[in-house]
C-alpha cells in the first residue's frame, strides 16, 4: 500500500509524555499501555505534535489532513490516521559497560505485525530468538559470560541478530546505527523487559522556588518519569482520501504530504516541558513508493 508509512522516532532528549494522573509516589509518570505496562505515547499526542509542526510550516493542507480546529470538529473528520508511538529499543544502564538498548521477542514480533498491517516492504526480522529464562541476555556478539543490567545479572549468550539489525538501524536516523547495535542491542525475555521497562525509566526530583527569597517554597516538591534520551518508538501512518469539502485530496496525496512536505528537518517534538528542551525525536520514515 502506498498510502501508509512508518516513522522511526529516536528520542534526542528525555520525552515526558504524561499520563495525567498520579501513579504511587511519581506525581507525574508516563504514559503507559494498560496491558502491558509498556511505555508509550498515545496517538492523540502524536497527532497533535504533528499537527503543530504543520501550523508551525502554515502548510496549506492541514485542515483537509488533520481536521478542523476544535471549535469546528462536526466538520469532517481528518485524513490521516496516527498510531501510538510504540517503544522498540529501551536504553537501560549497564554496570559493566556502555548502555545497551533492550529489546525484547514480544517488541519485535509486534513490529512484524504492523509492517505486515501497513505493507511496507524490507521488513523480514528472520527467526526471532527465544529467550529461554529470565536470567539470559541475547547479544550479537559477546566476549563476556555475563551481562549486568540495573540490579539484574544476565547469562550472555550470542546468536546471529543481523536480521534485525537490518530492520532496526534504518529507523534510528544515524549513520553509525548497524555498528552501534552490533555493540549495544540486547534481547531479554518478555517478563524480564516487563520489569526493566516499569522500574528502569528515569524519575527526576522538582521543586518550585520562591522568586523574592530564591528558597524552595515549602511542599513544592514533585516526582517525574521521563523516558530516556536514545528510546526508539516507531508511530504507524494511515492515509484516506480528504473529507472536507472541496479538498480534492487523494489517500496519496495526504500521506505525501506528510513524508515529504512536513520534515523539512527532520526532527519532531513530542510531550511536554518543551521550554526546558525535552521531547526533541530524530524522525526517520519508511513506506512504500507508487
Amino acid at each position: 500500500m502506498n498510502n501508509t508509512a512508518l516513522l522511526g522516532l529516536l528520542a534526542e532528549t528525555s520525552i515526558h509524555a504524561g499520563a495525567g494522573q498520579m501513579a504511587g509516589v511519581i506525581d507525574l509518570p508516563i504514559q503507559r499501555e494498560a496491558h502491558t505496562a509498556w511505555p508509550v505515547v498515545y496517538g492523540s499526542a502524536v497527532k497533535g505534535a504533528l499537527r503543530a509542526l504543520a501550523e508551525e510550516h502554515n502548510a496549506p493542507w492541514r485542515i483537509p489532513v488533520f481536521g478542523p480546529e476544535t471549535a469546528n470538529a462536526s466538520d469532517h473528520a481528518g485524513a490521516l490516521l496516527v498510531s501510538d508511538a510504540r517503544l522498540l529499543l529501551l536504553p537501560v544502564r549497564s554496570l559493566t559497560s556502555h548502555f545497551k538498548w533492550v529489546t525484547c521477542p514480544a517488541l519485535l514480533k509486534r513490529l512484524g505485525a504492523d509492517a505486515e498491517r501497513l505493507g511496507l516492504p524490507a521488513f523480514d526480522l528472520g527467526a526471532i530468538p527465544e529467550v529461554p529464562n529470565s536470567n539470559t541476555a541475547v547479544l550479537p556478539a559477546s566476549k563476556a559470560s555475563a551481562l549486568y543490567l540495573e540490579e539484574f545479572r544476565f547469562d550472555a549468550g550470542t546468536t546471529d541478530l543481523n536480521a534485525i539489525i537490518a530492520v532496526l538501524a534504518p529507523l534510528m536516523g544515524r549513520a553509525d546505527a548497524v555498528s552501534a547495535l552490533q555493540a549495544q542491542l540486547v534481547l531479554v525475555h518478555d517478563d524480564r523487559f516487563n520489569h526493566l521497562a516499569q522500574f528502569a525509566t528515569p524519575v527526576n526530583a522538582h521543586v518550585c522556588l520562591d522568586n523574592r527569597t530564591k528558597t524552595v517554597k515549602p511542599g513544592a516538591l514533585w516526582y517525574e518519569e521521563s523516558l530516556p534520551p536514545d528510546t526508539l518508538l516507531y508511530v504507524a501512518l494511515h492515509a484516506q482520501a480528504a473529507r472536507a469539502d472541496g479538498a480534492n485530496m487523494t489517500a496519496v496525496d495526504v500521506i505525501n504530504h506528510i513524508t515529504r512536505d512536513l520534515f523539512a528537518r527532520p526532527y519532531l517534538q513530542l510531550g511536554g516541558n518543551e521550554t526546558v528542551g525535552m521531547g526533541w525525536c530524530k524522525v526517520t520514515i519508511r513506506r512504500t513508493e507508487g
